[in-house]
Parts: C-alpha cells; structure tokens; sequence
C-alpha cells in the first residue's frame, strides 16, 4: 500500500467532476432542459351552441323538478288535427278520432273540482299515428303482428277456439254458460254482450272457479286507469271472470269504482266481497271483437288544484278556525288507516263519530302525503265535512254548518254552540259551562231507529205523545199497553220476523251481544246492491210465517213457570 501511495498520478480519493451526471437528483445541479417524453396534448375549442334554437320538451327535466305553470281554462287545450286536450267536467281528457268516449289517466280518481292550471307542456301521451324517420342505413324492425304473419300462426277468436290439445296454442276460454240447446249470438251493444242475466248457481259456479286460481288485476291508489282496461280485456281472453283486488285510497267509495269499472269495460259485477270485485265478461264475448284502446306510454303529470285546507273554512272565521285547530290536537283520533288498506267502512265511521262530537281526528302516520291528502277530498265530498289540516299525518275534520244527524227523528243539535263555545272562552268559563249543561240530546244509530219503528208497527212497542209524566200517569199508559200488546219480556234471543209487505228479513237481536258483529260492514255496503243479483226462485221465507206475534203460553219459558207454580 506504501508502495501505490507513493506513486505519482494516481489518487484514490480525489474530488469528485466538476459536472454532475444527467440522471443526479441534485436540484442545484445546472444542465440543459430536455424535451418531456409525451407530448401536451392539444384540446379543440369548444364548440358553441346556437342560442335560438328552440329546446326539445321531450328531453326536458322531470315535470315535479320544473317550475312549469300554465292556467288552463275549460274547452280545448292544443289540438293536432282530430287529436286535442280538453278541460272539461272530468277534469283534463283527452280526444282521439273514432274513440267510444274521452280517454283519462284515472277514470275513478279524478277530482270533480275543475283544475286550475297544467305542470307540464299539453302532449297526448299515446303513440303518435305516424312518425317520419330518418334513414340511418338499416331497414325499420318488423312488428308483432307482421311477425305472426310471417310464422302463419291462425289467430282464433272466442267463437272458433282451438281443438283441445293443439300444440302452441294457449286455451281460449269459449263463450258461455249456455243452456243445452242454445248458442253464442255476435252483438255490438253491452245488452247484446252480456246476454241472458245470470242465475244464482252460475254466479257461484263462476266465483268459485276464479276464487281457486292467481290471475287477478290489482287497482291501486291511481284507481282505474286507462291501460287497466286492456289488461282486463286480456284476462277475458284465458276467462270468463275477472277478479279486481283493490287496495288504498279507492276503497272508500267502492260504489264509484264498481260504476266506472262497469262503464267502461262493459262487464258485469257479479260479486264483491270487500274490496275484490268479480266482473263478468258476458255469455256473447269475442275477445277479436272487443273495443282495442291505444295504450299510455307514460303518466301524465297531475294538474294543480285548488287546495283543500282553507285558512278560514266555509261558516267559520279565522280566529274560530285556529281554535278548533287547537282543540284538534289534544283529540284522540277514532282510528289508524294502514298503508294500502281496505278503507269500506271509513265513511260511516266518521258520520258515527260526528254523532258525538263535533271534531273527528283520523291517523294516517306512515301513509304517503298523496294518499291522506286525496283521502280527505274523498270524505269531504262523501261524508260530508269541512278539512281544517292535514298537520302530523293526520286528518282533522270538523262536521260543519249544515251539519244533519243520521237518526231523523231526532232533532239534530244547534250547530251555532260549536262556534259559540269558542267566543264564550273569551267571555268566559262560566258562562260556557251554564250553555252546556242547558242541552240534552239523545243520539241513536239508524239501526236501533229501525228496530224501534219496526216494533211499532208490529205493536210491541207504544211511542208516547207527551213526555212529561208524573210516575202514576205512566204507570197508567202501561198497564192500558198491557192490554193490547201480546209482546212478552224474554231473557233469551228472540226472533223478531218481518212485517207484512216483506221488504225487510229476519233479524235475530240478542241482548248482550253487540249487534256491529264481524260481519255488519259488509250488510250495509251490499243492502244497496241487491238488485244485482239475479236469483231464479222468488219464494220468501218469511211467507212461511203466518202471523208476526206469539200466541201466549207457546214459548218454553211460560212451561217452565208453569211446573213452578204446580210446585
């Protein structure tokens, strides 16, 4: 090592080059600038858009995210040639050329109060009749129906189904029930369609066929709206009866559904039980001549109404208002509606509960806005009733001014001591208190008015003229009713058969059995619809009966009373 170190020219550890390499990471390092490896890509200015071209409304937002308002008053809309959009008394409909009747959204939704103005630019939402297309270098795609021409598939009708067991064919259901010996007829009118009407076993033969079996149509909050007419024309095809379950808000008047249903199919209701309905096609259907509508291809947004919660209600003033708002909200509600329920007895509910108080609170928490807010226009028109708020998810309603109770002869209770109960507070305590306790009123249901005018006319009953009497002058009017009546006091369920002229059936009343049993909603919701039904026998059981009283010493218990004398 001494031997290297000393000779001349040679160090191992001299400085280090004046210049860094290229690659040195050294920042202080000065070398040249070189070239970066990608080059910068250079962008095209954007390009700009006309300013006047007017905008597609097809391609526009959707209609709840615009401020979109246009008034609208009654007659027409636009129109493009045949077709048009018309205000009239069912609300926004529309017109298309060689159409049976005016097509609508929702045939059993729509309000009755006239809109005020549209969300959304006035288009049919039907398919155009003809659309110009570019070409684009292919041929335009075959239609279902040039497809079928092209795989000759025959197309069968109700009156020529297919042999059984034909392969790729589905049933065709035939017309029916005949008689032996009777035939289909072709008709044009709903007469003609439907036929002879139906007897009482074949309209349990049909509900129980279609009971058994999961093909249904469901009518949901929007009720009867225009393609559901197709679907239930396509259920007739496989069917002779069509079964509509209905659930929500068009429940609460299952009357105005069954009527638009039948209106506008052309069917018959042969059945209902709750909100399920049986409508039946008729004995002369031909699914290939049936009435073909053009389908929606979107929903059409809903036009602005007036609103329903008024800051000052008709026959009241605002300060009484916001009283009755504040008394609202300490009451119980009569009840709790559930999402996509069955709402049949609602209406009567709330004519009880008015029977007892002038305020009725109705929960709806949990249901969407649109449902409660379209099920209080539904009882302010049914009942009726005056809305105060919707606040909580609830329905507050007070009975009104013209307010009449069910009973009639009954005389209903002064509605002005609503109002003046809420200035009294402001007078005071006292004298509110003296108003109240000056009124009496007895309130009945209609059907304990019934009862008791029933055994009227029957004389088990006396209805005294005067009320005012000492306990002597009663004892009197009894013992003379005594005389005449042949009713007995009896503490089991007796029969009470019906009168004479036979409008009325037999009823059996208990005495500690409450007469609302499990089954008395559905006895007011088809007492009116009876008439539908076509029995084939006309014999009465009540004819069976020859007189309504019971001949003295008949009954058990007067054996019974007899044994104990003897003893």
């Amino acid at each position: 090592m001494a031997i290297m170190a000393s000779l001349p020219g040679l160090n191992f550890f001299s400085s280090p080059p004046s210049t860094p390499p290229k690659n040195d990471p050294n920042p202080n390092a000065t070398s040249t600038s070189a070239s970066p490896p990608i080059p910068v890509p250079k962008y095209p200015p954007p390009i700009k858009k006309p300013q006047n071209a007017p905008p597609n409304p097809a391609l526009k937002n959707f209609h709840r995210r615009t401020k979109y308002y246009k008034p609208v008053r009654d007659g027409v809309i636009t129109s493009d040639g045949d077709r048009a959009i018309v205000v009239g008394e069912n609300g926004l409909s529309y017109q298309l050329p060689g159409a049976p009747f005016e097509f609508q959204y929702s045939y059993s939704e729509t309000p009755k109060v006239k809109p005020l103005a549209i969300r959304e630019p006035a288009f049919l939402p039907f398919a155009p009749p003809t659309m110009p297309r570019p070409w684009t270098g292919k041929a335009p795609l075959k239609s279902a129906k040039e497809k079928k021409m092209k795989r000759k598939v025959p197309l069968f009708d109700s009156f020529n189904p297919p042999a059984p067991g034909t392969k790729g064919v589905k049933r065709v259901e035939m017309p029916g029930p005949f008689d032996l010996g009777r035939h289909p007829k072709p008709g044009k009118t709903r007469e003609e369609i439907l036929g002879e009407p139906l007897k009482r076993w074949e309209v349990k033969m049909l509900v129980k066929e279609q009971s058994s079996d999961s093909r249904q149509v469901n009518l949901g909050r929007d009720g009867l709206t225009h393609n559901m007419l197709d679907l239930i024309h396509s259920h007739w095809k496989r069917r002779r009866v069509c079964r509509v379950k209905c659930k929500g808000v068009p429940t609460v008047d299952m009357d105005n559904i069954c009527r638009h249903i039948e209106e506008r199919t052309g069917g018959k209701i042969i059945h209902r039980v709750g909100g399920v309905v049986y409508l039946f096609r008729g004995r002369n259907y031909n699914y290939n001549t049936r009435p073909q509508y053009p389908l929606m291809l979107w929903k059409p947004a809903a036009p602005v109404y007036p609103k329903l919660i008024q800051e000052a209600p008709e026959g009241l003033t605002k300060a009484q208002a916001e009283e009755l708002r504040k008394k609202g909200k300490r009451l119980l509600p009569i009840c709790r509606l559930a999402k996509n329920g069955v709402y049949i007895t609602l209406v009567r509910d709330v004519r009880h509960a008015f029977e007892g108080s002038s305020l009725v609170k109705i929960d709806c928490k949990g249901m969407h806005a649109s449902d409660y807010k379209k099920l209080g226009a539904k009882l302010k028109e049914l009942v009726p009733c005056v809305l105060l708020s919707f606040d909580d998810e609830q329905i507050l309603m007070w009975r009104g001014p013209d307010w009449i109770s069910m009973s009639q002869e009954v005389s209903p209770p002064s509605e002005d001591s609503d109002v003046d109960n809420i200035t009294s507070k402001e007078r005071g305590k006292d004298d509110d208190y003296s108003s109240k306790s000056d009124t009496k009123t007895v309130i009945s249901s209609p059907k304990m008015m019934s009862l008791w005018k029933r055994s009227i006319d029957t004389n088990k009953a006396v209805l005294l003229d005067e009320l005012d009497l000492d306990p002597d002058a009663l004892l009197k009017k009894v013992e003379e009713f005594e005389g005449i009546s042949q009713a007995t006091e009896h503490s089991y369920p007796a029969l009470i058969l019906s009168s004479e002229d036979g409008t009325s059936s037999s009823i059996q009343v208990y005495e500690e059995v409450p007469q609302n049993g499990p089954y008395s909603e559905y006895e007011e919701v088809y007492s009116d619809n009876d008439d539908d039904y076509v029995h084939d026998d006309d014999t009465d059981d009540d004819a069976l009966y020859d007189s309504d009283s019971v001949p003295p010493g008949s009954l058990p218990i007067d054996v019974i009373a007899e044994k104990l004398d003897h003893d």
